[in-house]
């Protein structure tokens, strides 16, 4: 037997499985997170705390340019991650409760 909040999120899941699954929407739901990881990189780029690196972009001008491209890749990559795996745990949910509820 299904409790009422399993109820729910299967009613709820059969209405928005497939517009949580568009790529535009997974970029809106993930974007606080890449944006909390690209901020603390830049913030320890820019810290100076390791002179090394400081000396590298001091002879070298275009490692800033690497780093806003890798910072832009990183926050794609987890963006889209996170909001396949979350998408991914919801569908394994709504199929699990749905053999659930086939078999009582």
């Amino acid at each position: 037997m299904l409790t009422d909040e399993e109820k729910n999120f299967i009613i709820y899941w059969e209405h928005n499985r497939n517009r949580k699954k568009r790529l535009l929407w997974q970029l809106a739901a993930g974007l606080p997170l890449g944006a909390f990881l690209a901020v603390t990189i830049m913030a320890n780029y820019f810290s100076g705390w390791y002179q090394r690196a400081k000396m590298e972009v001091n002879i070298n001008t275009s490692g800033v340019l690497v780093v806003l491209v890798a910072i832009i890749l990183i926050i794609v990559f987890v963006v889209v991650f996170s909001a396949r795996h979350k998408w991914e745990m919801n569908e394994q949910r709504y199929k699990e409760l749905i053999s659930k509820k086939d078999i009582s």
